[in-house]
């Protein structure tokens, strides 16, 4: 994996990936992907706002994703597929939090006709690495919704142990839903102790 930092950009490398944050110019291939999308994506993710695909609420994603990478907040990244530079879907590492928790949430989506390709499989584990050897976080978060099979069986495949359930954890579709709360962590005595 190759990591190029400066200060408001982060690029990671996985096998068939570029994960890189979002730039205004990604904005029409964005938001066709989203909108192509949709119906496979809103069961499983907050509300859409009206303005949601438009370019101006794009504008304001990106300038928020640089100013997060600079203050170390969060890292949003888009996964760009490497050999024709298509748009796939998304993954956040969100709530950065260093000093005695080192810990951050990890959020992902990706378009529908990219399913099950394993992109995300890629793309999760490149900031798995780069989260732990890197930053030096300790525990990493993420959570689903208990009925969404495939994002929990992804989550297991890439070292994630389930740990309970968070009542009315997240609106979802405009409704505050139960969800699933898994965490992958460096040194994990419940038998993975690898950063990848």
């Amino acid at each position: 994996m190759i990591v190029l930092l400066r200060s408001s950009y982060v690029e990671l490398t996985a096998e068939r990936l570029c994960l890189r944050p979002p730039k205004r110019s990604d904005y029409r291939e964005w938001a066709e992907l989203r909108q192509s999308s949709r119906d496979f994506l809103q069961p499983w993710e907050p509300k859409w706002e009206d303005d949601h695909l438009s370019k101006a609420a794009f504008d304001r994603r990106v300038k928020c994703a640089r100013k997060s990478i600079r203050e170390q907040t969060a890292f949003p990244f888009l996964l760009v597929r490497r050999n024709d530079d298509v748009i796939v879907g998304g993954l956040t590492l969100d709530n950065v939090r260093f000093g005695p928790s080192q810990s951050a949430i990890l959020g992902y989506w990706v378009g529908g006709n990219h399913a099950r390709k394993g992109y995300m499989s890629e793309a999760i584990g490149a900031v798995v690495h780069y989260a732990f050897n890197e930053l030096e976080l300790s525990r990493l978060e993420a959570a689903c919704l208990a009925s969404n099979n495939p994002s929990r069986r992804l989550l297991e495949r890439c070292g994630f142990k389930y740990e309970g359930v968070a009542q009315s954890y997240l609106q979802i579709a405009g409704i505050w839903q139960n969800h699933v709360l898994y965490a992958y962590m460096r040194t994990d005595r419940r038998g993975h102790t690898d950063a990848g």
